[in-house]
């Protein structure tokens, strides 16, 4: 087993539990509503991408870091106390949106890293690694359009004088 690897590997997994309760929020306080179904829809990769990364953690021979599970519950937990408390619903949308985006961006970042190592390592090979850092980056430029879409009734108001 390898430590920096696994310990790399568990990051990912505790950053895609993270983002996957975010879209599952998102989907279900905003149902019926163009943005919950946009989470709904981008749901499904992040899923499967986690199944991913949990057959790549069993073929390295890891367990799953209880300490990481937890500390990124608690991440997700506080993020939620801080959006359901930062002001508008507009606000909290384009916050929310702006983890996921860099959560995303991220993951294409793995995806193409385990393309590099698996051509020295075996345990990791048997991976599209170039085709999920493919849909990574696509998802990731669907998210950054919604988030820019909402930011100018996010960060501004109708009542603030032009200056």
């Amino acid at each position: 087993m390898s430590l920096p690897l696994t310990a790399y590997l568990h990051d990912h997994l505790a950053g895609s539990n993270f983002a996957i309760e975010l879209l599952e929020r998102m989907r279900d306080q905003h149902a019926g509503q163009p943005i919950g179904q946009f989470a709904a829809s981008e749901l499904g990769l992040l899923l499967r991408d986690r199944d991913i990364l949990l057959r790549i953690l069993d073929r390295v021979g890891s367990e799953e870091s209880v300490f990481k599970q937890a500390a990124a519950w608690v991440a997700e937990k506080a993020s939620r106390f801080k959006l359901k408390n930062s002001g508008p619903e507009a606000f909290e949308i384009f916050e929310s949106l702006e983890l996921l985006a860099v959560g995303i961006h991220g993951r294409a970042a793995l995806w193409r890293v385990l393309a590099v190592i698996a051509l020295l390592d075996h345990r990791l090979q048997g991976e599209d690694y170039e085709s999920l850092a493919e849909e990574a980056r696509q998802q990731h430029d669907r998210v950054e359009r919604r988030r820019l879409d909402i930011a100018p009734s996010a960060l501004t108001s109708a009542n603030t004088p032009a200056h």
